[in-house]
């Protein structure tokens, strides 16, 4: 039931993910990232920003843990093709545990239509008896 989207970096795929997470309301889809024959997510992503003067909202090289701020050439693509596009991604996480990227601000309804199940979900939230 779930798809996989491609999670691509200057035309190169560096992983995928479910985005199994949301903020329906907001337009933001999250979820865990399986990188593709990536050794240190740590090393490659903090590397990546530095070359590319794109800002760390926190780099902590001690734990090898990372979060950085939107990164203009990440691409996040569905199975058929269509690009989820927000406003904003975010790519946070930790070496040897897991890393999680966001979509902020992907607008209705294109959310709505990508992602039924997520609206539906919290719809669901408020029709509990």
């Amino acid at each position: 039931m779930s798809k996989l989207y491609k999670i691509t970096l200057n035309g190169t795929l560096i992983g995928t993910s479910e985005l199994e997470k949301a903020d329906a309301p907001m337009g933001v889809a999250f979820g865990l990232i399986e990188f593709n024959g990536i050794v240190s997510p740590y090393e490659f992503l903090r590397e990546y920003c530095l070359n590319n003067q794109i800002e760390l909202a926190s780099d902590y090289p001690e734990d090898k843990m990372i979060s950085t701020m939107s990164i203009p050439e990440l691409k996040i693509t569905s199975n058929n093709g269509i690009e989820i596009k927000g406003i904003g991604n975010q790519i946070t996480g930790i070496d040897n545990e897991e890393y999680e990227i966001s979509i902020f601000g992907i607008p209705y309804p294109f959310y709505e239509e990508e992602f039924p199940h997520h609206v539906k979900e919290y719809e669901n939230m408020f029709n509990k008896e």
